[in-house]
């Protein structure tokens, strides 16, 4: 039997229907009750792929990605002032008139990218995209990685304090800077008492502190000796416990500072250890005769430890291309950064290569006086 056609409109565009002669005659499933559920289908599907789509695309517009962007941070004079405030001061000890620049440098963080955005900045010549969890460690919220590079800040502002004044031979002394609270040392230590001995040890800086308990646990007790109001006295403190170590914990911040005057390091909202070096050196600045930078823009970058012993950090690129922006013509690079930065110096920033503070002092001396510089 022949098969024949017909036509039927269904809400839209004629469909042609299949009946087989079979069908007709009651040899199978009726022709119109199964080929216009088939037939129509293409459409819903379609439709439905469509809104899908859109929807994606509208979503992708708003909803954040787990990818951040990393690209040139502001810059910051430590020889001069920040919303008003000098970023580093000094009282009660004998400073000297400064001149240029010695700025410290970050690196910027743009967070919560939409899909577009972070396109934008994959192709951008001044940015790097990376995982989210490369900045932000999963298992961390975001106050707790914001907390850690606050706390990394301060740590680099006491080791700055106390490099820059064993460079000059200041005489320090180690203090409480903060009481961790509702710890067994805040019944008995205040914020300004100035550490003598912890168990048995002298202490002259915060690290001898620190070396001091080791070995002990949480929940012994250890003697410590400490002097406030010139009055000297003794007290024994239960040790608290730190989920970063077995060791036991004091219950105090120590810091360090002059035995005589004082020393101020403040920055406001930026976090992290790299901005120690130049810390240090605008402290050198102030406190020694003579204008460290020669009337020159310097800028730089790197960690510092008590010692004085400058040590590498990340974004190097990006902290030399906003030093250059904002006029830098000399950039400080911490010895085992001079690699990478030589690669992606932009033209016009003079690199010096610095392995300690005292390093960074002679290396500026030798270029005002116009003595060979070791380079990077």
């Amino acid at each position: 039997m022949p098969t024949r056609y017909a036509e039927r409109a269904r809400g839209g565009p004629t469909q042609v229907l299949r009946i087989d002669a079979a069908a007709e005659q009651g040899g199978g499933p009726q022709a119109e009750d199964y080929p216009l559920d088939i037939v129509g289908r293409p459409s819903s599907t379609l439709l439905s792929a469509a809104l899908l789509a859109a929807v994606l695309a509208v979503l992708g517009t708003v909803l954040p990605v787990p990818m951040v962007a990393l690209g040139p941070g502001p810059t910051y004079d430590t020889l001069g002032l920040v919303g008003g405030t000098p970023v580093v001061s000094v009282d009660g000890l004998p400073s000297y008139p400064t001149s240029g620049q010695l700025n410290m440098t970050t690196v910027s963080v743009s967070d919560r990218l939409t899909f577009p955005q972070v396109l934008r900045a994959w192709v951008a010549r001044d940015r790097q995209v990376v995982p989210r969890s490369q900045i932000f460690p999963p298992g961390k919220t975001d106050e707790e990685v914001r907390a850690e590079n606050t706390q990394q800040l301060s740590a680099s502002e006491t080791n700055a304090e106390l490099a820059a004044m064993n460079e000059l031979g200041i005489p320090t002394r180690v203090v409480v800077g903060t009481v961790v609270p509702e710890t067994p040392a805040a019944r008995v230590l205040e914020d300004g008492d100035e550490l003598v001995a912890v168990a048995g040890r002298p202490v002259s800086t915060p690290v001898a502190v620190s070396e001091a308990l080791a070995g002990t646990a949480p929940g012994q007790t250890v003697r410590v000796t400490y002097r406030r109001g010139g009055l000297e006295q003794s007290t024994d403190v239960e040790l608290g416990a730190s989920p970063d170590r077995q060791q036991g914990l004091l219950g105090v911040r120590p810091t360090v500072e002059p035995r005589s005057g004082d020393i101020r390091i403040s920055l406001g909202d930026v976090g992290g250890p790299s901005a120690g070096l130049m810390f240090a050196l605008a402290l050198v600045d102030k406190l020694s005769p003579g204008e460290l930078t020669g009337g020159r823009f310097v800028a730089g970058t790197g960690s510092i430890d008590t010692a004085g012993d400058v040590s590498p950090i990340g974004g190097i690129s990006f902290k030399m291309n906003a030093a250059r922006d904002a006029g830098a013509t000399v950039f400080l690079v911490p010895d085992d950064n001079c690699a990478e930065a030589r690669s992606a110096a932009p033209a016009g920033l003079e690199l010096v290569r610095v392995a300690a503070l005292g390093d960074a002092v002679r290396q500026l001396e030798a270029l005002n006086d116009g003595e060979p510089v070791v380079w990077c």
